[in-house]
């Protein structure tokens, strides 16, 4: 665990493969996150939302990490999203995530309880932060409340940074919505402020943030990684603007998989984990050919990798 330098520059949020059982596949998830950091991600998040973390069991994130780590890749290159609805199963992933000497830990709130308090959250985060109890632990605050039902405000995220200065190490902020980064950029500025809305990547920075933990890195490492640049031009913008038009014309993870699938030529990667059903055949070619037509082409990894 990096004790020092906060997490920067472009993460990608990994796409989880499946093999033909609708396990895990060990072997192509490895060698997506080697393909990813060889083509300029600063590192890799498995298990996040675009990694469909919360419909696999315990032990197969606990497996899937020790894997992508027993096949080299670098545990400082690694942000561990470990959170789960119930404390117990956050503080043994957030547990494992810092021994294995992962970077960081991305930890959602408790997103069953959809009218937590800012008191209940604190007392939640305390605990898991407390239970944990390494001082190599940084946590990353997940905010997501499109999707989890329980937003972080900007009031708990400098409450939890003023009580645990050296855990709380910063924020992936993935509402969509730059009223709050700029609130919290604001509020908080001794922490590192990401976001997961790729087009909002540009102000953030101008605006001292520190980078992204994205999905589109999956597909676009390059793209994202102009708009962290301060040379961004209006081209850059607008194709990321015309790629999540298009992405979000059906549902965006089982089209992500379809788009790698594709390029990699590996059908392992059309597999979702129910209640996500993969694209329709006619859907799928629709997405390809607008694509095509905008002249967005995705990272071409080697065939069968």
């Amino acid at each position: 665990m990096d004790a020092v330098a906060p997490v920067r520059g472009l993460w990608c949020a990994m796409l989880t493969p499946l093999d033909r059982s609708g396990r895990i596949d060990h072997d192509l998830f490895a060698a997506h996150a080697r393909s990813l950091l060889a083509h300029g991600v600063d590192g890799v998040a498995p298990f996040g939302t675009t990694g469909e973390g919360q419909s696999f069991a315990l032990s197969e994130r606990l497996a899937g990490l020790d894997a992508l780590l027993k096949a080299g890749i670098t545990p400082g290159r690694v942000i561990a999203a470990t959170g789960c609805a119930a404390l117990p199963e956050t503080i043994l992933l957030t547990r494992h995530g810092v021994q294995s000497g992962c970077r960081a830990c991305l930890v959602l709130p408790p997103f069953f309880w959809k009218d937590a308090s800012d008191d209940g959250l604190f007392a939640w985060y305390s605990q898991l932060i407390e239970a944990v109890g390494d001082p190599r632990l940084r946590i990353y605050l997940y905010h997501i409340p499109q999707v989890s039902g329980t937003p972080l405000s900007v009031n708990l995220v400098a409450r939890l940074a003023a009580a645990f200065p050296d855990v709380v190490a910063g924020v992936k902020d993935s509402a969509g919505d730059w009223t709050n980064t700029e609130a919290l950029l604001a509020r908080v500025p001794q922490l590192a402020i990401m976001v997961g809305h790729e087009p909002h990547l540009p102000r953030l920075m101008r605006s001292g943030g520190a980078g992204t933990i994205c999905g589109v890195g999956n597909l676009y490492p390059a793209l994202v990684r102009a708009l962290l640049s301060p040379g961004v031009t209006p081209a850059d913008e607008a194709r990321i603007a015309t790629f999540l038009e298009i992405a979000f014309r059906q549902p965006l993870l089982p089209g992500f998989k379809a788009v790698l699938a594709e390029r990699t030529h590996h059908p392992g990667w059309l597999s979702v984990r129910a209640p996500l059903l993969p694209l329709a055949e006619a859907a799928r070619r629709s997405l390809l050919a607008a694509l095509q037509e905008a002249g967005l082409e995705p990272v071409n990894a080697p065939r069968g990798s």
